[in-house]
This record gives structure tokens, sequence and C-alpha cells, in this order.
């Protein structure tokens, strides 16, 4: 049985592993902290967890979480994992962070998206959690930067199509509509109950820090720079994620081709679903799941391919997208844990 810590866990997506890893059969949740709860039970914070786990909430400390958890999550805001995953892995201990503390692999890059990093030695060893894409690197990483939410459902579509030349590096327009919870669980005015209620508004247009993310990866695939037109929204709802990209076929591209190239890229994934023709992704058939649900329509009139993506933010975009590279990273089946069948309606 592998001990597992989780540092930050009373934030959602904090939250979200407790409730995962809770159910996992082959890890025991042993150590959760929290700097404003610590001393309560996790079930007091987060009542549905009731009978689910008994674990209390505590604070940091290095000692602590290094004898007690033989991998670590770092569910934290960013700038706080770089000062504190050196210490854990220089205790022979592995480390899956869901900030965007260890996604980029440049330094300089990351200050100009975030601040200054305080490790960036380990930024060339952290190896970019895309589960489905990275599953080889990941399996001998001991440092994984989890990927965003958005980016999560931007690049799933968008990899395999780059990386394959089936679509021009220029023009790429992604259009994204997230749940408030992908905001995080500290109260800000902006996302207070009369602020979102019946209302759907972009927001951060042209200066999200996920953007660099997506061209990173998006430049990593296809060994050339990437320019990503991003535009994020808000959406009256808990959960969810629905991206819709729009981008150019390189000639002579058809629909089979694009097929082809899923099919391809994502044979035997198991969190990966291609809607049948006719069909497109629904924020409401994956939530509280790990799956990516994909569709895609060529438009040959318009010269127009457009992608489309649907996950469950916390889950896919977050703690279960974590919780599949710990399992990689074990050697375990990477659905282990993850298991959750959607919900019909």
């Amino acid at each position: 049985m592998v001990w597992v810590g989780i540092i930050g866990a009373s934030g959602y997506a904090g939250a979200e592993l407790v409730r995962i890893l809770s159910g996992h059969p082959a890890v025991q949740l042993t150590l959760a902290t929290s700097r404003q709860h610590a001393g309560s039970r996790f079930d007091s914070l987060y009542p549905a967890l009731k009978d689910c786990t008994d674990i209390q909430l505590e604070s940091y400390s290095e000692e602590r979480v290094c004898q007690n958890a033989d991998i670590v999550f770092t569910a934290l805001p960013h700038r706080l994992p770089m000062s504190i995953v050196p210490e854990i892995l220089a205790n022979d201990r592995k480390v899956i962070d869901l900030s965007a503390d260890f996604r980029f692999s440049d330094p300089e890059r990351y200050g100009a998206a975030y601040q200054s990093h305080t490790a960036p030695d380990l930024l060339k060893e952290a190896v970019y959690g895309l589960s489905e894409v990275y599953a080889d690197r990941i399996r001998s990483a001991r440092l994984v930067g989890n990927p965003g939410c958005y980016p999560t459902s931007v690049l799933l579509p968008l990899v395999p199509l780059v990386r394959g030349g089936l679509v021009e590096r220029e023009g790429l327009i992604a259009d994204s509509k997230s749940g408030v919870s992908g905001a995080g669980r500290s109260p800000v005015p902006e996302t207070l109950y009369c602020e979102v209620n019946e209302c759907f508004r972009p927001y951060k247009v042209g200066a999200h820090r996920h953007t660099p993310e997506m061209e990173a990866i998006l430049g990593r695939e296809t060994g050339k720079s990437v320019r990503l037109t991003f535009v994020p929204h808000l959406v009256p709802m808990n959960r969810g994620m629905q991206s819709t990209i729009y981008a150019r076929p390189a000639q002579g591209v058809s629909a089979a081709d694009i097929a082809a190239a899923f099919s391809d890229a994502y044979a035997g994934c198991a969190f990966i679903r291609i809607c049948s023709s006719g069909q497109v992704p629904d924020v409401r058939y994956v939530r509280g799941t790990n799956f990516c649900d994909i569709g895609f329509k060529l438009d040959e009139a318009r010269n127009r391919l457009i992608l489309m993506s649907a996950i469950d933010n916390l889950v896919k975009g977050a703690a279960g997208q974590a919780v599949q590279n710990m399992n990689i990273m074990l050697g375990l089946d990477e659905t282990t844990g993850l298991g959750a069948v959607p919900f019909p309606v």
C-alpha cells in the first residue's frame, strides 16, 4: 500500500483529491494539510465526505510529510510549491504539483507569466502531466507539473493534429467556458453568487496565464513557435469546462484524416472519448469523471476545422488527471480509482 499526502487539501482541487484518493484501492491517504483549517476534520469542512474519510487537517511540516507519504500532491497557489517541493524531492519522495510552478521547462517563460522561479533547476526535470500525451515520460518521473484545466481541454484535441501537421500553426483560436469552481475557493467579489448568477462573461481576454502554457506545449510538439488566441469565459455553473477551438486545416486534409489522427493518438486511452458524427461534447456527460469528450466538424466551405471538448475542470482538469499521473508513476493501471460512471442526466 502506497502512502499519499496532500498539501493544500481544503481548496476545491485538494478536496477533489481527498474524494478520489479515499476510494483508491492501491493507496492510503495518510496526511492532508491546510493553513486555515489545521486541527479540523476534513469532513467537517466538506460534509459530503462524512463516513468516507476520517483524515484530520494539519499544518505543513516537511518532517511530517516525508515521514508519512511516499508520493505528495501539492494543491497550493502558485509560488508556494516551488518553495517546498525541492526539500520533499531531497527526501526521495515523488511530487505531483497542481499549481503552475512546474509546468514550464523555461524559467524565463514562467517568470514572464507569473514571477521569478526560485527552483529553476527543477524545471528541466519536471514532466508536463498531460497523461495521454506524455505517459512514457511520466512513468519514470519524480516530479510532475499537472496541467491547468483550460490547457487540458484545449491541448488534448489539438496536440494530435499539430503533431501530425494536419492543421496550420497560424490562426489558432480557443474559446473556452468554465464553471465557477475553476476560480478556486477563496471568496472574491467576482465569484459571489450575485455576480455570477444569470451572468456569462469573458475575462482576462488576451492576458490569461494559461495562454503561454498552451503555446509552450504546442511549440514543443511542432518544433516551431505557435501563437494561440485564447478567450476564457465564466459560466454560472459549479463545475465543467467546454472548449471550442478553431483551426485552419492543412491543404488536402479531410474529415477522415482528422478522425484517423484521433484514433491513432488515443487508441487504448480509457479517458478520451471521441464523439460520433453528429454528436457534440457536453459538460453534463463528463461531470464528476476523468473523461475528456472530443468532437469535431470540418467546415470545408469555409476552410475551417472546429474542435470541441468537454471535461470536468476539477477532475480531468485537476485532481483526476493528477491521480491518473500518480497511477502511471506507480505502474498501476491508469484508471485505478477513477472509474466513476457519468450521470446520464
